[in-house]
């Protein structure tokens, strides 16, 4: 169950990385949910977008932006549901180290169809470090391209 300090935390990241991250905006990112256990992260296909002008497929560096976008998402919300007692400043403190120490991608099939979606689930959760693993789905549910993440927490 989540606490009013980690709902406001969440609602807090949700709006940063939604609505304030300037690549974010370009790209169309949108956050549909952001819950303590789970992470969903949409795109919608559009020109700008192909990586592949004669297949019109998705662009394999925004498959990897949305794997990796996913993944310090689930990371961090892995990190504040760690702990009941978390104080909004200690969370913004571990906000600002939020980074990528190191991204896989496996691309598994094309990137064809109108939206994707990526969700993750943490793997490993630790005080500093954390492990995800990431999924790219389009909307017909093709399963599109799977990452690991390791994300710096702290």
């Amino acid at each position: 169950m989540t606490n009013p300090i980690q709902a406001e935390t969440l609602a807090r990241v949700a709006e940063i990385f939604d609505k304030h991250m300037p690549f974010h905006n370009l790209l169309g990112l949108n956050i549909k949910r952001y819950e303590l256990d789970q992470v969903e992260v949409s795109i919608d296909m559009k020109p700008e977008l192909i990586g592949n002008f004669h297949h019109q497929i998705l662009h394999g560096g925004v498959t990897a932006t949305m794997l990796d976008v996913v993944g310090g998402l689930t990371a961090f919300a892995g990190l504040v549901a760690s702990r009941d007692d978390w104080t909004i400043d200690e969370l913004q403190t571990r906000l600002q180290t939020l980074g990528t120490i190191d991204l896989r991608v496996d691309y598994l099939r094309p990137g064809r169809g109108m939206q994707f979606t990526g969700t993750g689930n943490v793997i490993r959760a630790g005080n500093r470090v954390t492990v995800c693993r990431m999924e790219l789905h389009n909307e017909l549910g093709t399963h599109i391209a799977f990452g690991t993440g390791t994300y710096m927490v702290g």
